[in-house]
């Protein structure tokens, strides 16, 4: 491996990477890697499995519950990742900050974390108590049968109004957890997420269908499972942090003398911003693409909530390679280590990209398998197998599109990943799924290949981003 190091950042741009540095790193490399991602995929797959295990749960209730689980779950996927964007741009100067050694930096970005996950939890919660129903109807298609209409809008209410109440302590755990990633310890927080997990599983089997003599809730009991789970999770996360001896010493005093300075407020609140509102845009773009998929009927959103609960087990690897990516790279950047930040995001990309040709490959063979465990009907089943078949089939594609975000954001470029993601969504991906499903006789699934296969286009894009170098940056030397 090349030995030869550079703060200046024009200078390591020009530097020339051998094909070898780009596609393969040493054992050392891989190691440090491996101690990053490899909590982070155990813990989302688990995440997952157990999620799918509660989603065929729910299914078993039936077709209608099961959509408007999903239907809340897609308006909740907006909130979510509201909160992780608005952390992302804090993030990226808590990773830099670590990597330079500066444990006040660290604590100074927690603090803005902190303020940020409660001020966005309030709109939040106020928004969805309010507002709630007359958004899920959105989802519900005009020529679904009245009494399907009105029992689907039941459910999806009852349910929201107990999720709403588990937002707190998921906004405050992403908070710790977050800060505990982007320090590269991520053992803990794939603990306490475990431990939620399988409390979560026990309760959703004992409230949903009342076992044990417990009220038989279903989606209701769904909800009060999720929500006991989160304040579990939360628990487990901030007595870690805060507990005698911890190795996150960062947390420590994160309460005495809470200040932010003035001259770093600017400089995070420029990084967030467009963070926060790329992730309300993307998430709000993907309820879209959801809504313009249930124009051909209530079928096509159970089949989506299939596919997607089924694909997201096997998209972990190469998701949580990419946000290992933000980290590996960032702690390289502030640390001034510019050639090496370049080195180690291209060996991710070739990662993740190796890594999609394994996962997607079980993926299809899984495709026809697990849609039959759910209690509904022949068609939606089927629906769900072609669907996920075409998510295997481009997953390398996304995962090249969600590294080199990754990439370019662990620089600071949130201007450039703004424009990268959600605007490609809004600009490309949605007017396509528009167009398509009110203008032409397309099956829903050909809609939904096409929107899949135009984010080819995306990662063309991304590629001559990273390779540009615009994102080679330490954002934390002079702070």
């Amino acid at each position: 491996m090349q030995t030869y190091e550079t703060g200046n950042r024009e200078e390591a741009i020009k530097y020339k990477l051998t094909l070898r540095e780009c596609l393969f790193g040493d054992a050392k490399f891989y190691r440090r890697v491996a101690t990053v991602v490899v909590p982070m995929i155990v813990q989302n797959t688990l995440s997952n499995i157990v999620g799918l295990l509660d989603n065929i749960m729910v299914g078993q209730v039936g077709t209608l519950p099961m959509s408007a689980v999903a239907i809340v779950n897609q308006i909740l996927f907006i909130f979510y990742l509201c909160i992780w964007g608005s952390l992302a741009g804090a993030g990226i100067y808590s990773t830099q900050f670590f990597g330079k050694g500066d444990m006040d930096g660290v604590r100074y970005s927690i603090r803005f974390k902190l303020l940020t996950a409660i001020t966005i939890f309030t709109v939040a919660a106020f928004i969805l108590h309010y507002l709630g129903p007359d958004i899920i109807s959105l989802y519900i298609s005009a020529d679904t049968p009245s009494a399907d209409r009105v029992e689907t809008l039941g459910y999806a209410v009852g349910y929201l109004g107990i999720m709403i109440v588990g937002l707190a302590p998921f906004s405050l755990t992403q908070v710790y957890a977050s800060a505990m990633r982007e320090s590269g310890k991520t053992t803990l927080p794939m603990i306490a997420s475990m431990t939620a997990m399988v409390i979560n599983f026990i309760l959703n089997a004992l409230l949903i269908f009342g076992l044990f003599g417990l009220p038989k809730m279903g989606v209701l009991g769904a909800a009060l499972a999720t929500v006991i789970s989160r304040f579990t999770e939360l628990i487990i996360v901030v007595y870690g942090a805060h507990r005698p001896g911890t190795q996150y010493g960062f947390f420590k005093g994160l309460y005495s003398h809470f200040m932010i300075p003035g001259n770093l407020v600017v400089p995070i609140l420029t990084k967030s911003l467009p963070l926060l509102v790329n992730e309300f845009l993307w998430s709000l773009a993907q309820a879209s693409l959801l809504q313009a998929y249930s124009v051909r009927g209530i079928a096509i959103i159970a089949a989506m909530n299939i596919c997607g609960t089924v694909s997201q087990i096997f998209n972990e690897v190469f998701l949580s390679i990419g946000n290992s990516t933000g980290i590996i790279v960032g702690q390289e950047l502030g640390a001034d280590r510019l050639i090496n930040a370049r080195r180690s995001a291209w060996r991710m990309a070739a990662l993740s990209i190796m890594s999609t040709f394994v996962m997607g490959s079980l993926l299809a063979l899984a495709a026809p398998i697990i849609p039959q465990i759910y209690n509904t009907s022949d068609e939606i089943k089927h629906l769900a197998t072609q669907c996920i078949w075409v998510l295997a089939a481009c997953m390398p594609i996304h995962a090249y599109a969600n590294v080199s975000y990754f990439t370019m954001r662990s620089g600071g470029k949130t201007a450039v990943t703004f424009l990268f993601d959600s605007c490609f969504a809004w600009v490309v991906s949605v007017p396509t799924a528009f167009i398509l499903s009110r203008f032409t006789a397309l099956p829903a699934l050909y809609v939904f290949m096409t929107v899949s296969l135009i984010e080819l286009l995306k990662s063309i894009i991304g590629f001559c981003l990273v390779k540009s170098g615009v994102w080679v940056r330490n954002i934390v030397k002079a702070a």
